[in-house]
């Protein structure tokens, strides 16, 4: 089989596990997404697997897919955030920061305001409201349409107030 013809199967498998999790059938899209990376090993399928493994409460192993992630590609963002929030989902918060800004630094991510959010989000946690409100504040910026960056943003001025 070539390259091109492993790509394009590892690819349809990784989409029917997407699809698979957004119905709701997580062991189904957790084998799907490993058979998509026994055919072609991608970032995406490793952030997708961490993902659904989070959602059946398997944050170590979601995050040990994220680090295959960045194995495979360092230039994709999603894991580096999706690690910074499963950070933040154990309390570890100190932790959380470094991935998040990594995952802002990423040349390819979207959506591009999620680890401003996720950073806004800590930093409310830690007590730290004016480095809550410039996460906010960017993720705004760089997301205008964004409803829940938005309403973030508001809340938090709402409670400078």
């Amino acid at each position: 089989m070539s390259d091109e013809v492993e790509k394009r199967q590892a690819l349809d498998l990784w989409r029917e596990g997407y699809r698979l999790q957004m119905a709701g059938d997580l062991d189904e899209a957790v084998a799907a997404y490993r058979r998509s990376l026994a055919v072609w090993p991608t970032a995406e399928a490793h952030t997708f697997l961490g993902w659904a493994m989070s959602f059946q409460g398997r944050l170590d192993e979601a995050i040990e897919e994220c680090h295959r992630a960045i194995a495979v590609d360092p230039e994709f963002g999603n894991p580096y955030n999706d690690i910074g929030v499963y950070l933040m989902q154990q309390d570890k918060l100190d932790e959380a920061i470094p991935w998040l800004e990594k995952a802002k630094r990423a040349p390819r991510y979207e959506p591009r305001q999620f680890p401003y959010m996720n950073l806004g989000r800590v930093y409310v946690k830690q007590g730290k409201w004016w480095d809550a409100l410039r996460e906010l504040e960017t993720a705004v910026r760089v997301a205008p349409r964004d409803a829940a960056a938005r309403h973030a943003l508001h809340e938090l001025r709402g409670k400078l107030n």
